[in-house]
């Protein structure tokens, strides 16, 4: 089994995304994964400037969360990011923190399985789209890593309102078993 690391990336209290990602964690635990939620609330996670230092050091020059972050995430095998779906894209928060985790380009990472899990009021499948496209073009640039797929739980709105979908509850689990 592997090593599994959710990244929810929610800044909201009561986030629907968490919600659904603590049973993503339930059900790969349950399938013999050993599983570590991240949350990025309260983190504090600068903008990239950019400089690519840390192409030559494997290190960011920005001395924030997100390095702690990107190490847990060099070292993870399968990776699940959590997202609200904003405008049709994931959170500016979860983007920031991709552009962030630019120091792994050059490094050994582990990661080979990435996931994403999304929620949004609307629940149309083409909603969360564009998200998964950013992450694939994120993806891509890790050559060793693979998109593996995503969870889309749409017509959520009200904070804590996954908590009481049986439905979007369940298909959270079953998509942390069936994580590769």
């Amino acid at each position: 089994m592997s090593k599994v690391l959710i990244i929810t990336t929610s800044l909201r209290a009561k986030s629907n995304s968490d919600i659904l990602a603590d049973h993503v964690a339930k059900g790969a635990r349950d399938a013999g994964h050993e599983v570590e939620i991240i949350s990025l609330k309260g983190k504090k996670i600068g903008f990239c400037k950019g400089c690519l230092a840390c192409q030559n050091t494997m290190e960011c020059v920005i001395k924030d969360d997100a390095i702690e972050i990107a190490e847990k995430v060099k070292e993870a095998e399968t990776i699940v990011f959590a997202t609200p779906i904003y405008y049709y894209e994931m959170s500016g928060q979860m983007k920031t923190l991709l552009d962030r985790l630019n120091p792994l380009y050059p490094s050994d990472y582990k990661f080979r399985s990435i996931y994403m899990l999304s929620t949004a009021a609307e629940d149309e499948d083409y909603v969360c789209e564009k998200a998964v496209s950013g992450l694939n073009g994120w993806v891509d640039c890790f050559e060793k890593s693979e998109f593996k797929g995503t969870l889309f739980c749409g017509g959520i709105t009200d904070m804590g309102e996954a908590a009481g979908k049986e439905e979007k509850l369940k298909a959270a689990y079953d998509f942390g078993r069936a994580l590769a």
